[in-house]
């Protein structure tokens, strides 16, 4: 099963060797990796996507709020949450197909960011099955590159329904 797995953790120098030593130390896969500093630049996020077992994810979660410099490890798979991968496209534009690019960059609401005689680099933001459906669209047209962010997630504000008895 496939795991969103968020980690807060101190922003020190190693921290990230140790982290990824716990998966490659059990034989699992990092599918994609973001880390980045919070508001407070001494606090940093980790968002790790992985696939494996669910006992094993356990274990490894287990390990990770047992670092050192670990604050918070969450399984978001398990809670609600939000998710969006970023991705630029180095895409074939000459001719017709500069048409047909710009409607489909305007469908799924992404933008143009550097443009050339015969290309467009497009930047699009959104779930991993919109970036997908992007990026099936746009291979018949020339997709000459891709680089993608990788999947940062967030929980979900817990929400209290309330009623009002008077």
């Amino acid at each position: 099963m496939r795991h969103t797995i968020s980690l807060t953790v101190e922003n020190k120098f190693g921290v990230l060797a140790r982290v990824a030593g716990l998966f490659s130390g059990r034989g699992y896969n990092i599918e994609s990796l973001s880390v980045a500093e919070t508001l407070d630049p001494a606090v940093s996020k980790m968002t790790i996507v992985t696939n494996g077992e669910d006992k094993i994810i356990e274990q490894i979660i287990k390990q990770l709020n047992k670092l050192i410099n670990t604050i918070k490890v969450v399984d978001l798979t398990v809670t609600g949450h939000v998710e969006r991968e970023m991705v630029l496209i180095k895409v074939s534009a000459s001719g017709e197909n500069r048409t047909e690019v710009l409607r489909l960059v305007d469908i799924f609401r992404g933008k143009i960011v550097d443009v050339s005689p015969d290309t467009f680099v497009i930047e699009l933001t959104g779930d991993e099955e919109k970036i997908g459906a992007v990026l099936n669209l746009l291979k018949p047209l020339g997709v000459k590159d891709i680089v993608r962010t990788g999947k940062v997630a967030m929980q979900r504000s817990i929400q209290h329904n309330t009623v009002d008895n008077k």
